[in-house]
């Protein structure tokens, strides 16, 4: 006999845009990725597979498995899960553990797979401001008591990612602390101090490194260095452009062909709207759309604050990370290499992704008729 308030099924609505977008995404990633997987191993088949086989099936065993765990489980074992995610962390910058690729280090190496500790970072984290408030929310506006210790540990999080360095994954992570502290109602004034704390953070990182400074000139002005800089931006929005309202067709790409970087990254929204024009990616867009509401529409239905928070957390990371995607390669926001949810290439973020929909189904299952 089921608990009280427990409902029988899970959101089997919510499970059904997260398959479609799972499929679409795997279908997308073939043909982005068929050029670069024939030149480095003959095939046009190697990275759609892997990203099968190690991103989606063990994803979707992760998914099952958290769909099935009660979700006060983690929060009654968040220690464990801050001293691991933060562990992680700390040795990708450990020799014969880290592997660093691009000037960045990123990724631990598990004998034959490579793993990414900033996307458990972002659950992580998710599940300690929700744990946190919960525990939290009588003092949550007393500054020392009921803030400062949050911030500490978001901080520390942040930082680790920041000296990876990810700053894309970092500025997503402090995104999603910000909505979630917003919904618990925090005080206005916390946030303006937060908001100065962040321009002065951005100014900071410009002079630290000054080609972030010239990405921001890029999103303002992309013909400047059309050849170095702004060359990614220049042929994302040839690609978007050139698709038009139908694309060219499945599997045509041209900017593919080594003209455009990241065709499996961050930039396979340019190849899918090369490919299929406008009104079939608008199919892809009502999904993220759908699974916003849903996702919403559980936390506000959650039975206690952690479930509402967590739910409302998992729900903008995924929705904030595709816009942050969609916003930079159509040029509405400066380049941060922020990969697309369910689409771009990467085991790790997709296993992450898919077992955060797995708590999110569990919650749905607490949640009131």
């Amino acid at each position: 006999m089921a608990k009280k308030g427990l409902n029988r099924n899970l959101d089997y609505t919510l499970l059904t845009i997260v398959l479609l977008l799972l499929a679409y995404g795997l279908i997308v990633l073939y043909s982005a990725s068929t050029v670069q997987s024939f030149q480095n191993f003959g095939n046009t088949y190697y990275y759609a597979l892997h990203q099968l086989l190690y991103g989606a099936c063990i994803g979707l065993v992760g998914l099952y498995i958290c769909s099935r765990i009660d979700y006060h489980f983690w929060q009654k074992n968040l220690p464990v899960l801050i001293g691991l995610a933060l562990l992680l962390l700390a040795l990708v910058k450990v020799p014969h553990f880290g592997f660093s690729a691009g000037g960045a280090s990123r990724w631990l190496r598990l004998g034959p797979i490579l793993f990414q500790p900033a996307e458990l970072a972002k659950m992580v984290v998710i599940l300690y401001l929700a744990s946190w408030i919960d525990k939290k929310r009588a003092s949550l506006n007393d500054f020392y008591y009921g803030l400062l210790p949050s911030f500490i540990i978001i901080g520390l999080f942040a930082l680790l990612i920041f000296l990876q360095p990810d700053v894309g994954t970092m500025l997503v992570l402090l995104a999603v602390a910000f909505f979630m502290l917003f919904a618990s109602g925090l005080s206005f004034k916390y946030f303006f101090y937060s908001a100065l704390c962040a321009l002065l953070t951005l100014y900071a990182l410009v002079k630290v490194a000054p080609y972030r400074a010239r990405r921001l000139t890029t999103f303002l002005d992309p013909t400047v260095d059309p050849k170095g800089i702004s060359y990614q931006i220049n042929q994302a929005l040839l690609a978007i452009g050139s698709g038009g309202l139908f694309g060219y067709g499945y599997g045509m790409s041209r900017q593919k062909h080594n003209y455009l970087p990241e065709v499996m990254n961050d930039s396979i929204f340019a190849v899918m709207a090369e490919e299929l024009g406008f009104f079939r990616i608008l199919a892809a867009l009502a999904l993220f759309v759908l699974l916003a509401l849903r996702g919403f529409r559980i936390a506000k239905r959650a039975p206690d604050i952690f479930g509402k928070l967590t739910a409302f957390g998992i729900t903008a990371w995924i929705t904030l990370q595709a816009l942050i995607n969609l916003g930079a390669i159509v040029n509405l926001l400066p380049l941060t290499g922020i990969p697309l949810p369910f689409f771009s290439y990467g085991a790790t973020a997709m296993i992450a992704n898919l077992s955060a929909i797995g708590i999110l189904l569990n919650i749905s299952r607490h949640t009131s008729n």
